[in-house]
């Protein structure tokens, strides 16, 4: 008999990699990012600042991954950070995750609600409705039968892409391929920093890989997935950058982008192959943008989930489903995700807020920062944890000079980012709006310190045990044992 847990050594490698890949959302990478850098910031090399961030998503990936393999949990921030320097550090980290990957999951229904009322007429707070219960719904199934609906819709995803890029380098502007948008003195323009912070959010969702760490069959699928995931990214939205830019001719770019009736890319769409791949393709837009929801969606849920299991919160949060489709799923973490997401946007709607200009801009941009600031820190934490004796005999490079340049390359990249905040938000240069952002890392991060100083001053024993909950293989279902007779 089992008692409620997440199922173990069920998820493969690949569907790892699905829900990595499915975070970032490729369509909405193509059809927002990558045409609102070129808009914003008129940087022609914005081709060559993927690669650029995905080397900087790299360093911050090794001790990460390192760690987890080590210390798998469910709620990777929140169990590393309390490895490397105490407790109270590890509830600062679960903070950070809860709060930023929600801020992340909620803007999209912002994007999705606009789009889908953009496309079909209605109400976007009606759409985003609609596509909240379907999250709601599938959050609450196994994690295999997620990933066979994340993978479905991102295998038809890149396909197009794919068509797009190739029709892209076969139909240049002027007619040859241009080499300026991947020349390397293109990177000294004056928008770059902007481009470098807009670029951020693409790959957000690499960084979920070790919540599944209890899930997955071997323990080398999180760092593997994790490294095909960030080298996909940084080569396949760079590629389609560059066709972008090459399609539409790099001196026209910024200039296009910025011109709403234009219509990029779909208008590409459009011109090459037609009215259905261009439907298909906003379709596509749709579908992509929900399963980053769901993907989102399951990685809180198992921050929940883990969190209660050691008893810093409630621990209702920490039932799974118990038989049937729901088997092993986080159910009374996706719950609560659910619930929040309605609440928070459904205050927003109430209260008036633009679907692409609020929802969207500020809960995304708030997001990417929270995270790159928890990925930094986690970097840093690695340092620590390995110096005092954590790990398997790993090598130098991953346990000091990798992370050592990640805490530098990151924190960097984060100055760059909160700098040009204005280009992210839209607001004027200068504008105080610019601190609301700083202040909510800040303050998300001092209400986990707070947190943790509370339990320890009640003389608490829940201290003791953060971050170092584990499933106890005699009573967590193992997908390799479930069909044996004892």
């Amino acid at each position: 008999m089992t008692t409620p847990g997440l199922t173990r050594r069920r998820m493969s490698g690949g569907g790892v990699w699905l829900f990595q890949v499915g975070a970032s959302s490729p369509m909405a990478v193509l059809a927002g990012g990558i045409v609102a850098t070129y808009a914003t910031t008129a940087v022609v090399a914005t081709p060559l600042t993927f690669p650029l961030l995905g080397a900087l998503m790299g360093l911050l990936a090794v001790g990460y991954v390192a760690m987890s393999r080590t210390a798998p949990h469910a709620a990777p921030a929140y169990a590393l950070l309390a490895q490397s320097f105490g407790p109270v550090a590890g509830l600062a980290g679960g903070a950070l995750a809860l709060v930023f990957y929600s801020a992340i999951q909620m803007s999209l229904y912002g994007l999705i609600g606009f789009t889908v009322a953009s496309l079909v007429g209605g109400s976007w707070v009606l759409w985003a409705a609609v596509i909240w219960a379907i999250v709601a719904v599938c959050g609450l199934l196994h994690v295999s039968l997620s990933a066979f609906v994340v993978g479905s819709v991102l295998c038809v995803e890149l396909a197009v892409i794919t068509l797009f890029d190739i029709a892209g380098f076969a139909h240049p502007a002027g007619g040859s391929i241009s080499a300026d948008p991947v020349a390397f003195t293109g990177l000294w323009a004056p928008g770059i920093g902007g481009a470098l912070a807009l670029g951020i959010a693409a790959f957000i969702g690499f960084d979920t890989a070790p919540a599944y760490s209890e899930e997955v069959r071997t323990s080398k699928s999180i760092s593997r997935s994790t490294l095909a995931a960030v080298l996909f990214m940084a080569l396949f939205y760079g590629v389609s950058a560059w066709a972008l830019a090459v399609a539409v001719g790099p001196a026209k770019i910024a200039d296009t982008a910025r011109d709403p009736n234009a219509g990029l890319p779909f208008a590409l769409f459009d011109q090459w192959y037609g009215g259905g791949l261009s439907l298909l393709a906003t379709l596509l837009l749709i579908t992509s943008v929900t399963v980053a929801m769901l993907s989102f969606h399951n990685t809180i849920a198992r921050y929940l989930f883990a969190m209660a299991r050691e008893g810093v919160l409630p621990t209702w949060l920490a039932r799974t489903g118990t038989s049937g489709r729901a088997q092993g799923a986080p159910t009374g973490g996706s719950i609560v995700q659910s619930a929040s997401a309605l609440v928070v946007v459904g205050v927003l709607a109430i209260a008036g807020a633009d679907p692409i200009k609020v929802v969207f801009t500020w809960l995304s941009a708030a997001g990417a920062a929270g995270i790159l600031v928890m990925l930094v820190l986690i970097s840093a934490g690695s340092l620590r944890f390995f110096r005092r004796g954590g790990g398997t005999n790993e090598s130098l490079f991953i346990t000091t000079i990798l992370p050592s340049l990640g805490v530098i390359a990151g924190s960097g990249v984060l100055v760059i980012m909160l700098l040009h905040l204005d280009s992210l938000l839209g607001i004027p240069a200068g504008s105080p709006q610019q601190l609301i952002i700083p202040a909510v890392v800040l303050g998300t991060l001092l209400v986990g310190i707070l947190w943790g100083s509370l339990l320890r001053t009640k003389g608490s024993q829940v201290l003791d045990d953060v971050g170092r909950g584990r499933p106890d293989p005699l009573r967590v279902l193992d997908q390799r044992l479930q069909d044996l007779d004892v």
